[in-house]
C-alpha cells in the first residue's frame, strides 16, 4: 500500500509517540479495526525499531507502517530493515528525503512555509506535513492549495482532532496526523480503538 492509496482509504495517520514494543501489536490491531491504515512510530519512543518491526510483520498487508521524528539519514536504513515503508520528520532535511526515496520509502517531511514546501517536493517528498497545525490554520491550507500542485498531499499535524478536522478538510487538507488525541502511553487498545473510530468518522463525514 502506498501513501496516497492509504490516505485515500483513510486520511488519519496514527502517531504512537512513546509506544513500547510489548503493547504495539494490540494497539495496531485496534487501529486496523477502526480502518486506520497509516501508523507512525516516532524514533524518540522506547525501542522504536522493534515496534516498527512488530507492526510491519503483523500489519504490512493492511497498513503503511513507518517512523516519525526521523532526523538522520542513517536511521532510514534502520527503518527499512525493520520493515517500515514511511519516513516522517518534523522538519525538512533534503538528505533525509533523498535517502528515503533511494531506499524505496515514502517521505513526508515537516514544513511551515511555501519555500520549504516547494524545496521538499523538489527533493522528492511524497507529501508535506504542515507542522505544527496549531499555528497553521485552515486558511493557510486554502492558500497553499492555490499555488501547490493540485495532487500534492498536504497533511495537518499537531492540534488536530474531531472538532476541527472538517475545517481542515474543507480547506483542502489531504490527511491528519493525530498524536496525543489518539495515543498516550498507558492508554488501553480498546480506548484507542474507540478514539480512532471517532476520528475516522469525523474525517470521512
Amino acid at each position: 500500500m502506498d501513501l496516497r492509496g492509504a490516505l485515500s482509504y483513510c486520511p488519519i495517520v496514527a502517531i504512537l509517540r512513546g509506544v513500547k514494543p510489548d503493547e504495539v501489536e494490540g494497539i495496531g490491531d485496534a487501529l486496523i479495526e477502526a480502518a486506520v491504515t497509516v501508523i507512525e512510530v516516532p524514533l524518540n519512543s522506547p525501542q522504536p525499531f522493534e515496534s516498527i518491526r512488530r507492526l510491519a510483520a503483523r500489519h504490512a498487508h493492511h497498513a503503511l507502517v513507518g517512523a516519525g521524528t526521523v532526523l538522520e539519514t542513517a536511521d532510514v536504513a534502520r527503518v527499512k530493515a525493520a520493515g517500515g515503508q514511511l519516513i516522517v520528520a518534523p522538519n525538512f532535511d533534503a538528505d533525509v528525503v533523498r535517502a528515503a526515496k533511494a531506499a524505496g520509502l515514502a517521505a513526508l517531511p515537516g514544513v511551515m512555509t511555501p519555500s520549504e514546501g516547494f524545496a521538499a517536493l523538489k527533493a522528492g517528498a511524497d507529501g508535506l506535513k504542515l507542522f505544527p497545525a496549531e499555528i497553521i490554520p485552515p486558511a493557510v491550507f486554502r492558500a497553499w492549495r492555490a499555488v501547490f500542485p493540485a495532487d500534492c498531499l498536504l497533511l495537518a499535524v499537531g492540534g488536530v482532532g474531531v472538532d476541527n478536522i472538517r475545517a481542515y478538510a474543507e480547506a483542502g487538507a489531504s490527511g491528519y496526523g493525530i498524536g496525543s488525541a489518539l495515543y498516550k502511553p498507558g492508554r488501553a487498545p480498546a480506548e484507542i480503538g474507540k478514539l480512532a473510530g471517532a476520528l475516522v468518522d469525523a474525517a470521512k463525514a
